[in-house]
């Protein structure tokens, strides 16, 4: 701080210079709120010593930031990053019921019965939970979009497990009102206006 080793219990004011790491540090003004692509093989987590990426690593963001549901270290797409922690409370709250959109790929023919199976709900005897009915729609020879209301640990991977068929790729394209759309692997885009103003909206915020 001003040029010298900060140590704790320093107070901070706005005419103080702040680097971390050579770079100018400036205080948070506001909440930030970010849409992210999350790659395969970066981690949901904070601080992890085995992991090869963490999340917090991965976005590289000046403003500390935590995450809104977690992917698998195995699936990509979208993740929503922010700094406001009750916004993250109502996102996670359960019985919100708040819908999450994928684009899975497996590797066997879908058939209606699978479909319709997985649309009625799975019982997942690794969790000792039945899933909600949810909605699905084919989109192709081996893939389909599933839309959740809740989030259970690998639940998507778990449910086609109960009808014999292995997960190839598995995508979060949508959260809410928020969409992946074309955001490139690695990236992230500030979300901004109606958009953002929609998501708070629907969380019971605004």
């Amino acid at each position: 701080m001003n040029g010298k080793t900060a140590i704790s219990g320093m107070q901070v004011s706005d005419t103080d210079f702040v680097e971390v790491d050579k770079k100018s540090v400036k205080p948070v003004s506001g909440k930030v709120v970010l849409a992210y692509n999350k790659p395969v093989g970066v981690t949901c987590t904070e601080r992890d010593r085995h992991a090869e990426k963490t999340i917090v690593e991965a976005v590289d963001y000046p403003v500390r930031l935590t995450y809104a549901g977690r992917l698998d270290r195995e699936s990509e797409g979208l993740m929503i990053m922010t700094n406001d922690g009750e916004l993250i409370q109502r996102m996670m709250k359960g019985e919100n019921r708040h819908e999450k959109e994928y684009a899975v790929k497996v590797d066997r023919e879908i058939t209606d019965g699978f479909l319709e199976g997985m649309a009625n709900g799975v019982y997942l005897k690794e969790l000792d939970e039945m899933t909600r009915p949810c909605r699905l729609e084919k989109i192709g020879k081996y893939t389909f979009k599933i839309v959740l209301t809740q989030g259970l640990n690998r639940q998507i991977r778990r449910m086609c497990a109960h009808f014999g068929y292995g997960v190839k790729r598995l995508v979060r394209i949508r959260i809410m009102n928020i969409e992946l759309g074309a955001l490139k692997t690695g990236k992230y885009r500030e979300l901004r206006g109606e958009e953002l103003f929609s998501l708070y909206r629907l969380c019971g915020m605004k």
